[in-house]
């Protein structure tokens, strides 16, 4: 996870004991930042509808459905004298389902829901199609209510995920995922009913749309708050993890919307910490790596917007991820150059610089957890002279400088050797230049850069001096969360 620092700077010398203590101090504040990442989930539903153009019609609106009508509705999908009949009646009622109105008459009149099953196992393919296509609509309901009336048809939507139709067995995925989604009744009764081995299946499909319609059914499923106790053991006990890597290999099977759809599902997993060793033995962090340097080199030979969909969740999984390994033997398990590493994220922190702003701090989190105790990945960045473009994405917004920040306190903590590789240069004029911003946390992380250069570069004080640090300080002094650091930074400097 990020680890963020927020070091108190005390009126004596400060060494690097110390300054891992601190880091120490941090763990519990980011734990609850996993927790919070988790919870910002992407939950939602999705709709499948490919009315014919006949039945779209100019200007043509589904009407709501009054008791009567849907009950007719019913009667002659049932008995119908004739089969377009009988498809005709469900097809109606299925474009009345979608309307609230509708689906609340619906599932208050007795003996509908189970008619409707009824007519989903049919021998009757067409029938068949309409059937779960009603239940489709119901499904996107936002009314738990409506999604626990769908419970009797769930064993049957598992059922028909072995059939030999792609294109059904994507709507029935999609039909689990909108139920999931809504109750926890649902999902309670799906797990015994046997979703995860169905699912485990499902994921050996060669059709892309029926993978990417398991990896939505399968999102929804880990966004469950149960997930971490009672869902996330059986799938990790499963084929699923080793079959989602494989979607994110790059090479030309990569599909990138099923790439996306695991990518997400993954995240889920690995923000769970139920069993994360386990992914990366499966070789998680090699094959997120590789993906990494895949969508650097995508990045460079296209303006494609819509690689940010697949580099967000790719970024916080090996963010998350490397927390779990030792940061010194990640290199070996991604089995690649650290060189290879930070050059990639840097490609892709331009990228979000000048396309997604709002991704930069996924990528400035990655490069820290990377340089946090690794050695090895800060002279990489140094080596590559990646310090000014570093620099350069300060001014983008509070996050991203006390995230620019962290990293560099990473490289000035490594001790003498990296700060003199750190000094000189722009780094001194940018410190004081956030030393004039009003956010707390940004001059707070600039005040404990400024501690570790006086540290181990003892001539920066100097220059610090004649380019009117001290005033600098000033405006900070009676700022209660600041002014312990900044008397301590201030002794420093005049003893120096």
């Amino acid at each position: 996870m990020w680890s963020r620092r927020q070091g108190r700077l005390r009126p004596t010398v400060c060494g690097v004991e110390e300054l891992r203590r601190r880091r120490r101090e941090q763990e519990p504040r980011d734990l609850a930042l996993r927790k919070a990442r988790r919870e910002q989930q992407l939950v939602s539903k999705r709709l499948l509808r490919e009315d014919a153009p006949e039945e779209a019609g100019e200007g043509c609106v589904a009407a709501i459905l009054g008791e009567a009508e849907v009950q007719q509705f019913l009667r002659q999908a049932q008995r119908g004298a004739e089969e377009k009949e009988r498809e005709g009646a469900l097809v109606s009622l299925r474009r009345g389902l979608q309307h609230p109105e509708t689906q609340q008459t619906f599932i208050q009149l007795e003996g509908s829901m189970r008619t409707l099953v009824g007519l989903l196992t049919s021998n009757q393919a067409l029938l068949q199609l309409e059937a779960a296509r009603c239940l489709h609509e119901l499904s996107h309901s936002e009314q738990s209510t409506i999604a626990e009336a769908c419970l009797p048809a769930t064993s049957y939507l598992l059922t028909y995920l072995s059939g030999h139709s792609s294109d059904f067995i994507e709507l029935c995925l999609y039909t689990l995922g909108n139920l999931i989604v809504e109750s926890e009744a649902v999902r309670r009764q799906l797990l015994p009913q046997g979703i995860i081995p169905a699912l485990a299946a499902c994921i050996q499909s060669p059709h892309v749309a029926v993978l990417e319609a398991l990896g939505y059914a399968l999102s929804q499923l880990l966004q469950a708050k149960e997930a971490p106790e009672k869902i996330i053991p059986s799938i990790l006990a499963s084929t699923l993890p080793q079959h989602m890597l494989q979607m994110l290999q790059p090479g030309p099977k990569l599909n990138p919307g099923v790439a996306v759809e695991f990518a997400w599902c993954l995240h889920y997993i690995i923000c769970s910490q139920v069993s994360n060793p386990l992914l990366i033995g499966h070789g998680a962090l090699s094959t997120l790596g590789l993906l990494l340097l895949d969508l650097a080199g995508a990045v460079q030979r296209t303006e494609d917007a819509g690689l940010e969909l697949l580099a967000c969740p790719v970024l916080r999984c090996l963010s998350n991820l490397l927390t779990e390994a030792a940061v010194e033997t990640v290199g070996g398990q991604m089995q690649l150059r650290d060189e290879r590493v930070v050059a990639a994220l840097f490609i892709l922190l331009q990228f979000f610089f000048q396309k997604q702003p709002s991704l930069l701090p996924e990528g400035l989190w990655l490069l820290n957890n990377l340089t946090a105790n690794s050695p090895s990945f800060c002279t990489s960045l140094l080596s590559l002279d990646l310090i000014e473009p570093l620099l350069q994405l300060l001014p983008v917004s509070n996050v991203v400088s006390v995230m620019v920040l962290t990293v560099l306190c990473n490289v000035a903590e490594k001790g003498p050797a990296y700060c003199q590789r750190l000094w000189p240069g722009p780094l001194l004029p940018a410190l004081l230049h956030t030393l004039a911003f009003s956010d707390t946390e940004v001059v707070g992380q600039s005040l404990e850069l400024l501690h570790l250069l006086f540290l181990y570069q003892p001539e920066a004080v100097q220059v610090f001096l004649q380019q009117s640090g001290l005033q600098a300080l000033e405006r900070h002094q009676e700022e209660a969360q600041l002014q312990d650091r900044v008397y301590a930074l201030r002794q420093t400097a005049l003893q120096g």
